[in-house]
């Protein structure tokens, strides 16, 4: 059974699949790419031939504009598996966003799993992370330090929606990743009791437009730009995290400035960002997580694309697990901040 340090590759472009002539996410336009969800730093324009889930292939298209994901589009349903040159492909949930997937692949007996982003914490907004025993397991580190212990997301809502309930002369604006982020805080305070109208920056709106497309209910949306500020007293608003200290945020009601983000657990940020409620809701695993992954897929062998390569590396060892940084270049670890200041 060859290792896969002799079928897989990291390329300028990204990793790369010898046998089946396909990368995984890679950065730059290639002939043909698998894509595991679809945030800008891992689904980029330009590819001949893409392959991804429904879902992931709806948004990239909203994202990028019809004919941008990719030249020839083929979708591939969870547990669906196809063959390209003698490799069998198949994709897993992720837990990350909605449409997110790991992508599974064997060739001669040998398995490499490339999970893309992932969190194993319940989110009503994507189907949950499932382990797949491979012998290498590719994982992102973005929040690979014991300081990083993400709380449950309800008691983060709970928070936001204690401060509503004591300030409601003012507007609270969350800042939140359009893609992901935005919409699972909008269904984790709807599951919270909050029936009132949620309002929308314009870079969210689209994406929850079409997250309720493909049947996840958000709710009554209105957008932030067309309310009166006396509407906006007491109300949520969601804006990218760039929008909530800028001139945008000005319109609201005397606003509580929130931003939604594992970072959040470091004061120093919150503090330098002007956020008044830190909310510490993640879309990556955190480092409790990450680790029972590891043993969850029990993979003799760890490949760590970005992120906080060393210390989970580290910790693997522990447990008799070979770690390999890849060091890959050109994916984020601010939850998408840049791209949805982008976006705005």
């Amino acid at each position: 059974m060859p290792h896969p340090d002799t079928w897989m590759e990291v390329r300028p472009e990204g990793l790369y699949c010898a046998p089946g002539d396909f990368y995984v996410d890679p950065i730059r336009p290639v002939p043909r790419a698998i894509i595991t969800h679809a945030h800008s730093d891992h689904a980029r324009p330009g590819h001949s031939a893409v392959l991804a889930s429904p879902e992931t292939m709806a948004l990239m298209d909203v994202r990028m504009g019809d004919g941008r994901a990719g030249v020839s589009q083929q979708i591939l349903q969870y547990g669906e598996q196809i063959g390209l040159s003698g490799v069998d492909i198949w994709l897993e949930p992720a837990g990350h966003v909605l449409g997110s997937a790991q992508v599974a692949m064997t060739w001669r007996g040998s398995r490499v799993v490339v999970s893309g982003d992932y969190k194993r914490q319940r989110d009503p907004t994507c189907r949950p992370f499932e382990p797949i025993p491979c012998d290498v397991f590719v994982t992102e580190a973005t929040f690979a330090l014991p300081v990083f212990l993400h709380p449950p997301a309800e008691e983060e809502v709970a928070k936001l929606l204690a401060s509503v309930a004591l300030f409601p002369e003012r507007s609270h604006v969350v800042g939140a990743y359009a893609l992901g982020k935005t919409q699972r805080v909008i269904k984790l305070l709807r599951l919270a009791g909050w029936d009132r109208p949620i309002y929308l920056h314009g870079a969210n709106a689209n994406l929850c437009a079409a997250y309720q497309r493909m049947g996840i209910d958000l709710g009554e949306l209105l957008p932030a730009t067309v309310a009166a500020k006396d509407k906006l007293a007491g109300a949520i608003v969601f804006a990218p995290p760039s929008a909530v200290v800028d001139r945008w945020a000005r319109r609201l009601a005397d606003p509580v400035v929130c931003y939604a983000s594992g970072w959040m657990r470091v004061r120093q940020r919150a503090k330098t960002k002007g956020v008044e409620l830190p909310l510490v809701i993640s879309d990556h695993s955190d480092w409790a997580e990450l680790n029972q992954t590891l043993d969850d897929v029990g993979a003799p062998e760890v490949w760590v694309t970005h992120g906080r390569e060393e210390a989970l590396i580290h910790e693997a060892a522990k447990r008799g697990i070979k770690g390999r940084a890849l060091r890959l270049l050109g994916y984020e670890e601010d939850e998408g901040e840049a791209q949805a200041g982008a976006e705005a």
